[in-house]
């Protein structure tokens, strides 16, 4: 080839690629939205028809409670695997995979037949969930390293408009089809399928994160540039060997035992209390639109304090007097302990945020990522069954809401432990 027409090659490819990786980047924003939307659906839906759906399909307390308890397990379970998975087929592939997943367990589980049935079809809804809460820590570290705050606020703003949406819509939605729970449920599958259309353009890329990286910010030690191919000669960590590992898992856990207790059960205990159903899912709904704003803002200042304890206790006082509140006052303070209980549940954010900061590298976050979360939700596992049990043998909800504020205690030590200015990678090597 003439040397003139190398060259005319070689400006057209310099031109080219970063109009691509502009547009990749993009595309990788939408999906991370998209993908946000359909984080909770399946779960918040299900929390405002629970009463139809018990009677639909026969079941009783104590099994309602385990299938609020089904999501964390499913989480643990499948959430570990999400790795493995990114190393092999690339991390957009798997959210891709997932969100198949999660619109075809939406579309099947109400027309299951049976408790069993919808058990099934929501395990696979919730497969697909449990991948996609691990990489999406990943993805934002890979592909916007120097701003993990902003687009983690983003992610998060974006999961808590869909879990809001979900207990707000799904009782007037399913009025509109009229009146029965099974197509109520099931409108959730259309949005999840959405999500699928921008991660098709990734997949072929494997998720690599744009070359060269940006510089990280001044003063925000989450921002690390990214580094594919070094990162992949790193050898893995030793995650249980750190302390702060350990803790936010632990944290991770019991916000998340006091989110899936509250998408679960808070809009039955206010309709327990006399008020309507339209009401109760509104305010459950409230509880969850409060992580809209807070969801941006708190990872956007955690990522600037060096120390996240602080915002640990607020959150974590802010979810006792909501609790107060509901064990004294369900109905008279309802939309006052609906808003207190959703300032706690940005704990879920804050979490997420400190993932990002606790770890240096890219793999790094993604080990940390699914070992906070795998354990995590382990962690959570009995507290939504406990919360059925205890209520349909106690015949009230004094007891279960003891016991949710009982658990906000520990919650606010372990988060104030995981939240000092440490990176797991340092304490896997002291201890070696």
């Amino acid at each position: 080839m003439p040397s003139t027409e190398r060259g005319a090659s070689t400006v057209a490819r310099t031109d080219e690629t970063p109009r691509t990786r502009a547009w990749a980047t993009r595309l990788v924003v939408v999906g991370i939205v998209l993908a946000a939307l359909n984080l909770r659906p399946a779960i918040t839906s299900f929390g405002a028809l629970l009463e139809e759906v018990r009677d639909g399909l026969g079941m009783s307390g104590s099994v309602a409670g385990l299938l609020t308890s089904v999501p964390p397990l499913c989480f643990a379970v499948f959430g570990v695997t999400a790795p493995r998975l990114a190393r092999r087929f690339g991390p957009a592939a798997v959210v891709c995979a997932g969100m198949v997943a999660i619109a075809a367990g939406l579309l099947i589980r109400p027309y299951a037949g049976g408790a069993a049935g919808f058990l099934a079809a929501s395990a696979l809804a919730l497969m697909g969930i449990a991948v996609s809460n691990v990489l999406m820590p990943v993805i934002v570290k890979r592909w916007f390293p120097d701003r993990v705050g902003s687009m983690t606020g983003l992610y998060s703003m974006a999961l808590a408009l869909g879990t809001s949406a979900a207990a707000a819509l799904t009782v007037p939605v399913t009025h509109a089809l009229g009146g029965g729970w099974r197509p109520g449920l099931a409108v959730w599958a259309g949005l999840a399928a959405a999500a699928v259309l921008p991660w098709l353009p990734l997949v072929r890329r494997r998720g690599a994160a744009p070359e060269p990286a940006p510089s990280p910010e001044p003063g925000n030690p989450a921002a690390v540039p990214a580094n594919p191919a070094g990162e992949r000669r790193q050898a893995p960590l030793r995650i249980t060997r750190s302390r702060t590992a350990w803790a936010l898992a632990v944290f991770f856990g019991l916000q998340a035992t006091a989110a899936y207790i509250t998408m679960g059960w808070m809009a039955q205990i206010f309709r327990d209390a006399g008020v309507p159903a339209g009401t109760a899912g509104i305010l459950l709904a409230v509880t969850m639109v409060m992580g809209v704003p807070l969801a941006f803002v708190i990872p956007r200042v955690a990522t600037r304090l060096p120390h996240q304890g602080p915002i640990v206790l607020v959150l974590g006082a802010c979810g006792l007097a909501g609790y107060a509140g509901l064990y004294f006052a369900p109905a008279a303070g309802a939309w006052a302990w609906a808003v207190l209980l959703g300032i706690s549940n940005c704990a879920f954010p804050l979490a997420l945020t400190m993932v990002g900061m606790r770890a240096r590298t890219g793999p790094g976050v993604g080990q940390l990522s699914a070992f906070a979360q795998s354990t995590g939700y382990l962690i959570s596992i009995p507290g939504p069954l406990l919360v059925g049990v205890l209520y349909q043998h106690s015949g009230g909800w004094g007891l279960p809401i003891a016991l949710m504020a009982a658990l906000m205690l520990p919650q606010m030590v372990v988060g104030f432990l995981a939240g000092r200015d440490r990176v797991v990678e340092d304490e896997a090597a002291a201890t070696r």
